[in-house]
């Protein structure tokens, strides 16, 4: 569990990120379940966007993502949510 200092700061670093996932209408899959577990090993935080198609409400798909994958939520707004899960091999980041 981060404390909100720490996440004020995840919030500031993922601010100018770009989101590098989209989830569609396909919802989501273990596909994309895989592809997010992947990013957060490499990136540690990950900006996500969903499209319009997808029906799918940010702060809640957020939540159910962060609790599939053991990572922690960082923010939701309007279509896009931030991600963060410590690195097991390439820590980057440091809060």
């Amino acid at each position: 569990m981060i404390t909100s200092k720490q996440r004020a700061q995840l919030r500031g670093m993922a601010n100018p990120l770009p989101a590098i996932l989209q989830i569609g209408k396909g919802g989501i899959c273990e596909n994309l379940l895989r592809q997010i577990d992947d990013a957060l090993e490499a990136r540690e935080l990950v900006k996500i966007s969903i499209l319009e198609t997808a029906l799918l409400d940010a702060r809640a798909t957020c939540s159910h993502i962060a609790k599939e994958l053991h990572a922690e939520p960082v923010q939701a707004i309007g279509s896009k949510f931030v991600l963060y899960r410590e690195s097991k091999e390439n820590k980057k980041i440091v809060i």
